[in-house]
Order: C-alpha cells, then structure tokens, then sequence
C-alpha cells in the first residue's frame, strides 16, 4: 500500500477542514507517512497531564484516534468525511515524561472500511505505554 498524500499534505488539508485540532496549540506533528504506516508525535502540555504528571488515558485515547485517521488519510486521499466507528484501547503502563509517538499500520483498507493497529510509545522507548485498534467507516469515492 502505498500512501497518495504526505505528512505536509495531509496537516494542510487538516487545517482547512479540522483547525480544532490545534484547540490545545500545535502539540500534533506528522513525523512520518510511509507504505501502510504513518508515525505522529504528541508533545504533551499541562492540560495532558493527569494528577501524578502523566499523560491521561483521554489524551492516548485521542491520539490513538487521531493517528489512525492520518494513515487513513495518507491512503485513500483528502476524504474529510472518514469516521470512526470502533475504537479500543489498552493502556500498558504509565508513559514516562516527554513526547509520545503512535505508530499505526493499516491492517486492511477497503471500499467502506478500514482497520488499523497503533502503538503508543514514548519517545526512545520500545516498551508500548498503550496499544489501540480503529475502525473507520470510508465515504464513497
């Protein structure tokens, strides 16, 4: 699979269509997009954090989210109308202090579906903080 958009390509049609994903400041950042992958980096703020310093299940959990609609996006193109429609999660362990990365591979990508794995990490640790599986529903192209 390859991916038809690059990471540039894809924040700016994110920008356009979805600039409240920088409600909280640009803490998002595309790191990569590759054939059935995309890597996006999360720089945690305060409003992150939950009591004992760590990054919240919520905010994992919207990354999670977040990073299975850029690979999605990277392979079926400018498809502002792809949803969620299943989303799970697993929290491991509590992520150390600095950036996370969530890796996400597509697992399948069909017409009207696509599945995909992700793992959170943080940054230059190989021990996953939190593993997610997503489902999106896919609008006819």
């Amino acid at each position: 699979m390859q991916p038809i958009m690059n990471a540039d390509e894809i924040m700016g049609m994110l920008d356009e269509v979805f600039p409240q994903i920088h409600a909280d400041g640009r803490v998002y950042a595309i790191e990569s997009v590759g054939p059935g992958e995309a890597v996006l980096r999360l720089s945690a703020n305060e409003r992150h954090l939950r009591p004992g310093g760590t990054v919240s299940g919520p905010t994992m959990m919207a990354m999670a989210d977040f990073a299975a609609y850029v690979v999605i996006l990277a392979h079926i193109g400018p498809q502002a109308l792809a949803v969620t429609t299943n989303l799970n999660i697993n929290f491991l362990r509590k992520p150390e202090q600095g950036d996370l990365l969530a890796t996400c591979r597509l697992l399948k990508l069909g017409k009207r579906l696509a599945v995909v794995d992700c793992a959170i990490a943080g940054e230059g640790q190989d021990d996953m903080v939190a593993h997610a599986t997503a489902t999106y529903s896919i609008p006819p192209r």
